[in-house]
């Protein structure tokens, strides 16, 4: 298929602990599905250890034509799909594929609360390169909040400042948004 006649990215509840089966689940189903995990270190009082953990506990991505929905809540482990009443809410491809990259990037990650107002900017170089999201300043240091807005929720990632530059792209999608109701100033 184009890319253009691809099927949206859905985000769904699943049961809790549950992640993996349902990812395994809907791809034996044919679909093509996307858990988002990322290696942390725990320390315990006699070893540290590194693990994978999810990094959105409770969703998992599916991309799937919406007429396919009812196979999708069939698959197991599958709650629901997060949707805006009736209908399914599409998770948009960049905010996928900018999740993706924070994770490849092997940079600690941070979850953090969904921002929905700020500056957005894109990262201009390194391993983060092309990412769009919103700065924040953290103690130190410089974050760039990627948010999947169907879920309401935000990932942060460390970056150097001098590799983020303003976005105007993104002020325009927010000053549209919160034109439309959608967001709040």
């Amino acid at each position: 298929m184009l890319p253009e006649t691809l099927p949206h990215w859905f985000a769904l509840t699943v049961h809790p602990k549950h992640e993996q089966l349902a990812e395994r689940g809907l791809k034996n189903y044919g679909f093509e599905a996307y858990l988002p995990v990322h290696r942390v270190r725990r320390q315990w009082s006699d070893r540290r250890k590194d693990l994978d953990m999810v990094l959105f506990p409770g969703y998992v991505f599916c991309r799937f034509d919406p007429s396919h929905k009812l196979r999708v809540l069939q698959s197991p482990a599958v709650r629901s799909i997060v949707s805006n009443g009736r209908e399914p809410l599409p998770v948009d491809e960049a905010e996928i594929s900018s999740v993706r990259a924070v994770i490849a990037s092997g940079r600690p990650v941070d979850v953090c609360p969904y921002m929905r107002v700020g500056q957005g900017v894109r990262v201009r170089g390194g391993p983060l390169e092309s990412v769009r999201g919103v700065i924040v300043r953290v103690k130190d240091s410089w974050r760039v909040v990627v948010s999947v807005e169907a879920l309401g929720c935000s990932v942060a990632v460390e970056v150097d400042a001098d590799q983020i530059a303003p976005e105007p792209v993104l002020r325009e999608v927010l000053r549209e948004r919160m034109a439309d109701g959608r967001y709040q100033a």
